[in-house]
C-alpha cells in the first residue's frame, strides 16, 4: 500500500501502480473523462500531483512515440510525462484499444511517476474545492514522510519546461512567420500553426528576440506552469513588442503574461479550472463555447487598462477567458483552442491571429 498526506494531515490510502517512488507537489484535479496520455505530458501540469475524477482510468493503454512529418510526437504534448504523481479511483491494468502500445502504468514506470489508485476521488476533490488546491506528498508504505512538503510554485517552473536553443518548423520561404515564447508549449500548439503553413520559431522563455537575427510578423505566448508574475524576463519581451504594437496572441499562461506586460495584475483561483468541458461565453457574439483548460492564475479585471477589453469569460464562476485590445492587434485565451484532449471549436483563433499579421 502507499499514502497520499496532504499539508494538513489529511491521509488517503491506496494501492501503487506505475513507478514505485514517492512524490511532491502541488494536489489538483482534472474533471475531464478521457485524455490522460495527453494531460499527464501536458507542461501546465508541471510540479503538480493530478487526481482524475473520471473514477476508470487506464482502460484503454497509451499509445506508441511514434512523430508526425514535423518531427513532433503525434500523441503526447511534450516529449515526457509531467505531473510528479497520479491519483485515481480504479486503474485499468488490462487495456484494450486498436493504438495501445503499453499500460498506463508501464508508462509511468518508464519516466519515474508514482500512481496511486483506490482513492476516494470524490471524496479528495471535494476536499479541495472548499479548501482550494494543496500541497502533497505520495508515500510508499516502507517510507517515512517527509516534514516539509516543498512548494513547485517556488520553483521556476518554466525554466524546466522551456527549450534551451531555438527551433525553426517549416523553414523557407513562406507568407507569415511566428516567433513563439516556449514557457512549456502543448505539441498540438506548434501542430496547429504548422498545418496552417507558417514559419514557426520557437525561442527559451528567456530569450531576447529583439537582439534575435530572426525576422517575424507576429508575436505567440504559449502554456505553461507556476505563477506567471514571477517571469519577469518575459515580461519584458513582451512589452516590447505591445510598444511595438506586434500583433501579439497568448493561450493559458499566455494570456497572463500578455495581461502584466500591459500593466494588469493577475491572482491565484481556489482549485483552477482543468477539463475539457469548460463553457467560455464570448461577450461579443454571446456565443458558448466548451473548452479544453489546465491553469491556476487568472488574470484581474478590474486591474486591465482602459484600453484593452474582456472579450471572454467563463460561464460558471465569470472568470477572465479572453483579454484583446480595443484598437490594436493584441488578443489572447485563457483556455485552449488547440485542445488535445477536449472540443476544437475555438481552433478558429489561429487563422484569426494569422489574418491580423
Amino acid at each position: 500500500m502507499a499514502k497520499l498526506i496532504l499539508a494538513d494531515g489529511t491521509t488517503f490510502e491506496g494501492k501503487p501502480f506505475g513507478a514505485k517512488t514517492d512524490a511532491q507537489g502541488e494536489v489538483v484535479f482534472n474533471t475531464g473523462m478521457v485524455g490522460y496520455p495527453e494531460s499527464l505530458t501536458d507542461p501546465s501540469y508541471r510540479g503538480q500531483i493530478l487526481v482524475l475524477t473520471y473514477p476508470l482510468v487506464g482502460n484503454y493503454g497509451v499509445p506508441d512515440d511514434s512523430k508526425d512529418k514535423w518531427n513532433i510526437k503525434k500523441h503526447f504534448e511534450s516529449g515526457e510525462i509531467q505531473i510528479r504523481g497520479l491519483i485515481v479511483s480504479e486503474y485499468c491494468e488490462e487495456y484494450h484499444h486498436w493504438d495501445a502500445k503499453r499500460s498506463l502504468g508501464d508508462w509511468m514506470e518508464k519516466y519515474n511517476i508514482p500512481g496511486l489508485s483506490g482513492i476516494d476521488t470524490r471524496a479528495l476533490t471535494q476536499k479541495l474545492r472548499e479548501h482550494g488546491v494543496m500541497l502533497g506528498q505520495m508515500v510508499q508504505d516502507e517510507h517515512e514522510p517527509d516534514k516539509v512538503i516543498r512548494d513547485p510554485n517556488e520553483e521556476n517552473l518554466v525554466a524546466q519546461v522551456s527549450i534551451k536553443k531555438p527551433i525553426v518548423y517549416n523553414p523557407g520561404p513562406r507568407k507569415k512567420r511566428i516567433i513563439a515564447i516556449d514557457t512549456g508549449i502543448k505539441n498540438h500548439i506548434i501542430r496547429s500553426f504548422l498545418e496552417r503553413d507558417v514559419t514557426f520559431i520557437r525561442v527559451p522563455w528567456n530569450y531576447d528576440i529583439w537582439r534575435s537575427k530572426f525576422k517575424f510578423d507576429g508575436l505567440f505566448i504559449a502554456n505553461g506552469p507556476g505563477n506567471p508574475a514571477v517571469l519577469e524576463e518575459t515580461h519584458a519581451v513582451v512589452r516590447k513588442a505591445l510598444e511595438r504594437q506586434i500583433p501579439t496572441f497568448g493561450i493559458c499562461l499566455g494570456i497572463q503574461i500578455m495581461a502584466i506586460a500591459a500593466g494588469a495584475k493577475t491572482y491565484k483561483l481556489k482549485y483552477g479550472h482543468r477539463a475539457q468541458n469548460q463553457p467560455v461565453i464570448d461577450l461579443q457574439t454571446k456565443r458558448c463555447y466548451l473548452t479544453s483548460q489546465n491553469h491556476g492564475f487568472a488574470v484581474n479585471a478590474k486591474t486591465l487598462p482602459k484600453d484593452w477589453k474582456v472579450w471572454m469569460v467563463n460561464a460558471n464562476d465569470k472568470t477572465i477567458e479572453g483579454i484583446r485590445h480595443k484598437k490594436l492587434p493584441f488578443m489572447a485565451v485563457q483556455f485552449h483552442p488547440e485542445a488535445t484532449p477536449g472540443p476544437t471549436d475555438t481552433g478558429y483563433l489561429f487563422d484569426e491571429f494569422i489574418k491580423m499579421l
